[in-house]
């Protein structure tokens, strides 16, 4: 969402967009659970935040992920340095930024090389919401096989390879 917005806002840079770690509209989204509902309102979410710990942050972002992976000790870091107004905030900004318009109608427009990369196991969003950005002229679609929602935790050879590929192919177009 923040390369699409950047783009959005500053068109003149060009280049392309790979959104490989979110789905194309909140329709889209499984729905969150009761916990994360309750963490990311004002009350209990700010007494629940101050309950983090790396055990608690780690369980969290392994829930993205299909099969045991190491989540990055800098990840786990940068959330404990998170405070909850900016968990939240972010979290309500996204959302407003895609009931506004979906990224497929908002990459559509822009007219720039796009690269979708999508878990087969995606239990944050169905692989079957990835059709979505057929909407997009000459997106890329890739579904990665037996991988979650952060592919580039999960299979970071082949996400590597896709994005290189893809910048490569977008830097010297035919």
């Amino acid at each position: 969402m923040v390369a699409t917005a950047l783009a959005e806002q500053r068109p003149e840079k060009g280049g392309g967009a790979g959104p490989h770690r979110h789905g194309p509209s909140l329709d889209a989204a499984v729905p969150e659970g009761l916990l994360v509902r309750l963490l990311l309102a004002r009350f209990p979410g700010r007494l629940l935040w101050r309950l983090r710990s790396k055990a608690t942050i780690r369980k969290a972002l392994s829930s993205a992920v299909t099969h045991p992976v190491d989540i990055p000790e800098a990840a786990i870091s940068a959330a404990l340095g998170m405070a909850h107004r900016a968990l939240a905030g972010t979290a309500r900004g996204s959302a407003d930024y895609l009931r506004q318009r979906s990224l497929p109608d908002r990459l559509a427009a822009l007219a720039l090389p796009v690269l979708v990369i999508f878990g087969t196991e995606d239990v944050r969003y169905p692989a079957s919401s990835a059709a979505a950005y057929r909407a997009v002229p000459g997106a890329r679609i890739e579904l990665l096989q037996g991988v979650g929602h952060t592919p580039m935790l999960e299979d970071p050879q082949t996400t590597g390879t896709l994005l290189l590929d893809f910048a490569a192919a977008a830097a010297h177009p035919s």
